[in-house]
């Protein structure tokens, strides 16, 4: 079978890569996974303590076993203090983005809103709940920040996310962009959105006028109700 293993920060220092394809035997466990791991890349053994395993986006002890088409990622601490926040349970600040994306070399600024309204397929909206994994989640954040600052040669990117119950009305994310000239930055802008939805774990569920609630699931992981 194969798996597809994903390592960030400092695991993907060790392993010399972000993402590789492992075959191995059907039924491997975790711990058997750590194993063969270890046998290539030893400067891993200490660090296990410390680290997270997620299969499919959710975290695994080392007696699951794995199967064909799995997604394994190995998930360092995430430093709650030592980095921008991107994820947040408070209402969103838009001058703490343009505080972190702002800088000489920009001629051009860009700051979108996601908002959530008051209607989804024809259906009255209350509110909207975000959920999220939150290691994969940040992770992925300043994955995609990275990515497209070095695609587009932006002078920055930033991406911060509300999670918890939002009434319609509040931003659930906002994107800052800045880069040299306008283009750059307008596309840069709408990829981080498109990115967002495609690939960092943050999930909705979505509460109607007549009681009802829905999970929205089927369209992305992420999917902000603005824009």
């Amino acid at each position: 079978m194969d798996i597809q293993l994903l390592a960030f920060a400092s695991v993907s220092d060790v392993l010399g890569t972000r993402q590789l394809t492992m075959s191995l035997p059907t039924g491997t466990s975790i711990q058997q996974l750590k194993s063969r791991l270890e046998q290539d890349h030893p400067d891993l053994r200490p660090m296990w303590e410390g680290l997270a395993v997620a299969v499919n986006g959710e975290l695994a002890s080392d007696e699951v076993s794995l199967k064909d088409g799995d997604e394994v990622a190995l998930l360092p601490p995430v430093s709650g203090g030592a980095g921008p926040e991107r994820l947040v349970e408070e209402p969103l600040s838009a001058s703490n983005v343009l505080d972190r994306v702002r800088g000489p070399g920009s001629g051009a600024v860009v700051v979108f809103f996601g908002d959530v309204r008051d209607n989804f397929g024809g259906r009255p909206v209350q509110s909207i709940t975000y959920s999220a994994y939150r290691l994969m989640a940040h992770d992925r954040l300043a994955r995609i920040e990275a990515e497209l600052e070095e695609e587009f040669e932006c002078s920055s990117v930033a991406i911060v996310h509300r999670l918890g119950h939002l009434e319609v009305g509040e931003s659930s994310v906002i994107i800052g962009v800045s880069a040299p000239h306008r283009e750059m930055a307008y596309t840069a802008s709408r990829r981080a959105l498109e990115r967002l939805k495609a690939e960092v774990p943050i999930w909705k569920k979505e509460h109607y006028a007549d009681g009802e609630e829905s999970w929205r699931e089927e369209e992305a992981l992420a999917a902000p109700s603005g824009g």
